[in-house]
């Protein structure tokens, strides 16, 4: 009877998992095809680059990446992926912006409505918290040592904040591409994303972590950036 009830729960484990995994997969494949509208060759496109390396690097099917490249350059049929954020407010008037890959922005803004009025958020208009934010190149590293920090100040690197498990490296956005090529097969994540100009301490009790965990479990989203300091 143990046995059988192990099993039952493996199976409820693993089905969590694999439910997390199309999470992940769809939203990669909305990215990249995002991205491939700008031009398939990923030689030629950084930002497709970019997204292809992120699919990697959760295990996704090669095939699953090539539909996706295909489909954004127009040479699949499918559903048009629109490119879209939204400007929120959280607890404590916490900004954030919310990166979505959508084939309904009805759909999406209405989900995400919802789920920031469940847990004390609220949408904003356009413009309503984008000021507060830069758009950045964000490039991740498990080393520290002196040379690579050196090297990506070199590059371009206008930032290098080193971290408990490795060196957080920001650019400006025009620049992305060169420093994390110039930094090659060290990087561990690259994207350009939104970085705050200055944090909102929250309390460790804030209703912001349901938020952001309900925003990340829905596939229309691709990112959520925020300015909260817990």
């Amino acid at each position: 009877m143990s046995g059988h009830s192990k099993w039952s729960t493996i199976k409820r484990s693993k089905g969590a998992v694999d439910a997390k995994r199309g999470v992940l997969f769809t939203r990669l494949s909305k990215a990249v095809s995002l991205a491939a509208k700008q031009g398939k060759d990923p030689a030629m496109n950084a930002a497709l680059r970019s997204a292809i390396d992120a699919a990697r690097e959760a295990n996704m099917p090669k095939d699953n990446i090539e539909r996706a490249i295909l489909r954004g350059a127009g040479e699949l049929p499918g559903q048009h992926i629109e490119e879209v954020t939204y400007e929120a407010y959280g607890p404590a008037g916490v900004a954030l912006m919310i990166h979505c890959a959508t084939d309904n922005t009805n759909r999406t803004s209405s989900t995400i409505k919802a789920l920031l009025n469940i847990y004390g958020g609220k949408l904003g208009g356009p413009g309503s918290v984008a000021y507060l934010f830069k758009q950045r190149g964000i490039i991740r590293l498990n080393q520290v040592d002196e040379a690579t920090q050196l090297q990506a100040m070199d590059a371009g690197a206008d930032d290098v904040v080193e971290e408990d498990d490795g060196l957080t490296i920001y650019t400006p956005a025009n620049l992305f591409s060169s420093v994390r090529a110039a930094l090659g097969a060290n990087v561990t994540f690259a994207e350009l994303g939104f970085v705050p100009d200055s944090t909102v301490t929250v309390p460790t009790d804030s209703t912001l972590g349901d938020i952001l965990t309900a925003l990340a479990d829905d596939d229309d989203i691709v990112a959520v950036y925020h300015n909260a300091k817990f």
